[in-house]
C-alpha cells in the first residue's frame, strides 16, 4: 500500500512537471529530458513510468480535465439556486490569472493537436461531456425556477454556455493584463445570463 502511494505521488510529481513544462516551453519544446528536469527526476525516472513523451502528455490531459471538472461539479453542487450555481461555475472556471493562464497555455497546445491526435479528441470531448452536464443542471433548474427561457433547449444550449466561459477566457489571455481577469469574468457572466434569460 505505501509503495503504491509513493508510486501514485511520483506520477503526479512527473504530471505537475509536465504541465509547467508545457505551460513554459509549449508543447513542441517539451521532451522527456525537459519533464525530467521540472520535476527535479532522472529521465530514467520518466521512463520507468511512462514509455514516452506521448504516454505522459495523454495522462497529463486526462488528468487535468477530471480535476477541472472535478472542481467545476463541486462549486456547482454547493448551491441551492440556478444563479448561484451559474455564478459558482463561472467563478470556478475563472479562479484567477495566474491558474487560468497556465492552464489555457497548455490547453490550447492539446487543442491544436486533437483534430490530428484521436485520444486528445476523446479526452477533450469527455471534457465537454462534462461542462454540458453542469450546464443543463444549471438550465434546466433556472427554467423550473421561471428565471431561464423555458424554449431553451438543453442540448444545443449547453454548448454555447462552455463556448462563452472558453471564449472569454482566450479573449483576456490573448489581452496578457492581470487586471482585466475580473472584468472578463464579469463579461463572461453577463453573456451567458443574455443567452439564458426570460
Amino acid at each position: 500500500m505505501v509503495r503504491y502511494k509513493k508510486s501514485e505521488e511520483k506520477r503526479k510529481q512527473i504530471l505537475f512537471a509536465a504541465f509547467q513544462a508545457l505551460s513554459e516551453l509549449g508543447y513542441d519544446s517539451v521532451t522527456l529530458q525537459t519533464i525530467a528536469d521540472h520535476a527535479e527526476v532522472s529521465k530514467g525516472v520518466v521512463h520507468y513510468y511512462f514509455d514516452n513523451k506521448e504516454a505522459v502528455l495523454v495522462e497529463l490531459l486526462e488528468w487535468l480535465t477530471a480535476k477541472i471538472s472535478a472542481k467545476e461539479q463541486a462549486a456547482v453542487q454547493e448551491q441551492q439556486t440556478a444563479a448561484g450555481k451559474l455564478k459558482a461555475y463561472i467563478d470556478s472556471a475563472f479562479p484567477g490569472p495566474a491558474k487560468n493562464r497556465s492552464f489555457y497555455r497548455v490547453y490550447l497546445d492539446f487543442l491544436a493537436r486533437a483534430s490530428r491526435i484521436p485520444v486528445y479528441r476523446e479526452i477533450n470531448q469527455r471534457f465537454y461531456d462534462n461542462c454540458a452536464r453542469i450546464s443543463t443542471e444549471v438550465l434546466t433548474l433556472g427554467q423550473k425556477e421561471g428565471i431561464f427561457a423555458k424554449e431553451l433547449a438543453p442540448d444545443t444550449t449547453a454548448p454555447v454556455i462552455r463556448a462563452i466561459i472558453d471564449g472569454c477566457l482566450i479573449q483576456w489571455l490573448m489581452k496578457d493584463d492581470d487586471e482585466l481577469h475580473a472584468a472578463y469574468k464579469e463579461m463572461c457572466y453577463e453573456a451567458v445570463m443574455k443567452v439564458l434569460r426570460v
